[in-house]
């Protein structure tokens, strides 16, 4: 079990965040004092606007980032504050990564939603390079054990579901229709 996502997500969610505010508030208030605001307003609506620009763009890119991720082989470890859930490969529908943007962000689009949500984003470990356009090794290794997941998933359908059909079909020669829907629901759990 080794550890794929970024070290530096505390610093991304916590100790950002907190620099930021501080200092526009540190602004705010200095110059409250030293009387500068009476001269002008805007060395106070400037930093209004951007405590509202980051607190609309922090929500968006960083404070739904992940804690940690941790690969276990055929499934991920996803730690998020107080909560753990382990998320099997062939339940992820989508691996999206964008590394244009700092923090580097790989999303994860869930077939089955979890605890967590539907998608799940978490910041890669990033590997140290000068070009801008590298792709992030994390993400192309997950993208291509994702899709052999799904591959095994696909294989193992046609399976699942004539068992499925030859269950149902066995409930209404007995009569019981009502135990037709919870044996198609307790087959299906297992795709």
């Amino acid at each position: 079990m080794n550890k794929i996502s970024s070290r530096w997500t505390y610093f991304h969610k916590k100790a950002f965040p907190t620099i930021w505010f501080g200092f526009l508030a540190f602004f705010a208030v200095s110059t409250l004092l030293s009387g500068a605001a009476e001269a002008d307003l805007m060395f106070l609506v400037i930093p209004f606007l951007m405590a509202i620009f980051g607190y609309f763009f922090m929500k968006k890119l960083v404070w739904d980032l992940i804690d940690e991720v941790y690969d276990c082989g055929d499934s991920l470890l996803i730690r998020n504050r107080r909560s753990e859930e382990r998320i099997p490969l062939a339940n992820i529908m989508n691996v999206s990564v964008s590394t244009l943007m700092n923090p580097p962000r790989v999303t994860l689009r869930l077939v089955r939603p979890a605890a967590l949500g539907e998608e799940i984003a978490f910041s890669p470990i990033s590997q140290s390079s000068l070009n801008p356009f590298a792709k992030s090794e994390v993400a192309e290794d997950l993208m291509v054990r994702v899709d052999r997941a799904r591959s095994k998933r696909a294989l193992l359908q046609p399976v699942v579901d004539r068992r499925v059909r030859f269950a149902a079909a066995r409930s209404l020669r007995r009569g019981k229709a009502g135990t037709l829907e919870r044996t198609m629901r307790r087959q299906t759990f297992w795709l």
